[in-house]
């Protein structure tokens, strides 16, 4: 994720910190300094820094969960409104997805039963209330730890209760038709919040956009990897576009991106063999820092695989979505690039086969 700083890696998952966490610290230390001094600014930063540990705690639950059913985690990072685990992919049996689901808010209940017996079995009136200074630190972290819990099986993505909802329904109805039903439910929950946001709460209306964003996200997601599924790479890639050979320079680029409508260039030798892939953004970013003559071999994106010709769409649709890459190419028997697969060109192909009338079942 951009602008997101890493701080460590535990067990293969980077952890990381995104810029907007470490401002919104700095906020709370400001407003807590304001209101009681430099005591009460360490208190604050230090109960949200707690809290942000049983975040990630919670983020460490899906991760162990979904290593046991060989499912990988590239990254987890902290952001102001949560953590964002980053799974390879997700398992479409739906018992495990629900495990994998449930374990973070089981994470937080733990955390929160710890607290209450080292309490004494004892909460305070006044825990939840967390700006609440006057109440032990240990009680707030335990409610809110609950909230927590309670919070994110809402059934809605891209909270974990929405996951819960489709391996429900997905064990029923399908993957897809499961994914559909959850997200209009969760849709529909965000429209709620948002109206119990326009009456006094404006934090509700920002969590409904985050929540009918998620929701919409997770659906589009789905339908790609539904309408690829079975279809050769072949039958999709992009064959007609310019290409760059090792030799040319940034200035080379910038007149084939005049005279077509591509955004990716691939660098392909004189064997016909992928070297790389220069994007739009790498382009006009080594125009304006390095100049026209500048060497394509040296800001061409070198991490682009390549599938055959006669593999599946659906799995070259997830290598790109999981590398964030902006092509994949597609070569021939003999290793020539043949083609191309574009986040673009599999958009269009789902918008055409949303627009053909589907056959009368009987």
């Amino acid at each position: 994720m951009n602008w997101s700083i890493p701080i460590g890696t535990v067990k293969g998952t980077v952890i990381r910190i995104h810029i907007t966490f470490l401002l919104f610290l700095l906020w709370i230390g400001i407003a807590h300094h304001a209101q009681g001094g430099a005591e009460a600014a360490l208190e604050g930063v230090v109960f949200i820094a707690l809290l942000f540990l049983c975040v990630l705690l919670h983020e460490f639950g899906h991760v162990f969960a979904a290593r046991r059913y060989g499912v990988q985690t590239p990254d987890i990072t902290l952001l102001p409104i949560g953590g964002v685990a980053r799974l390879e992919r997700i398992p479409e049996k739906p018992s495990q997805e629900l495990v994998i689901a449930l374990a973070g808010p089981a994470v937080n209940i733990v955390i929160a039963g710890i607290l209450y017996l080292l309490l004494g079995g004892f909460l305070p009136a006044g825990s939840m209330e967390v700006q609440n200074a006057g109440v032990d630190m240990l009680a707030r972290l335990a409610s809110v730890n609950l909230f927590l819990a309670l919070f994110n099986l809402i059934p809605a993505f891209p909270m974990d209760g929405g996951r819960v909802l489709r391996a429900i329904l997905a064990a029923r109805l399908g993957y897809g038709r499961g994914t559909q039903m959850a997200a209009s439910v969760g849709q529909a929950v965000a429209f709620g919040l948002g109206l119990l946001g326009l009456f006094g709460n404006p934090l509700l209306i920002f969590i409904a956009l985050f929540v009918y964003l998620g929701a919409a996200s997770e659906a589009h997601a789905v339908q790609m990897r539904e309408i690829t599924r079975g279809v050769a790479v072949s039958d999709a890639m992009v064959t007609r576009f310019e290409s760059l050979s090792p030799s040319s320079v940034v200035e080379d680029a910038v007149q084939c991106l005049i005279r077509t409508t591509q955004h990716e260039f691939p660098v392909v030798d004189g064997a016909g063999r992928l070297r790389g892939v220069l994007t739009r953004d790498d382009m006009i970013r080594a125009l304006r820092e390095r100049g026209p003559d500048t060497p394509v071999l040296e800001v061409m994106r070198t991490d682009i695989p390549v599938v055959r010709n006669r593999g599946n769409l659906e799995e070259a649709l997830r290598v790109m979505q999981e590398n964030r890459l902006p092509a994949v190419g597609v070569t021939d028997g003999e290793g020539r690039l043949v083609g191309l697969v574009t986040p673009e060109n599999v958009g269009e192909m789902m918008m055409i086969q949303s627009a053909r009338p589907q056959p009368a079942r009987r």
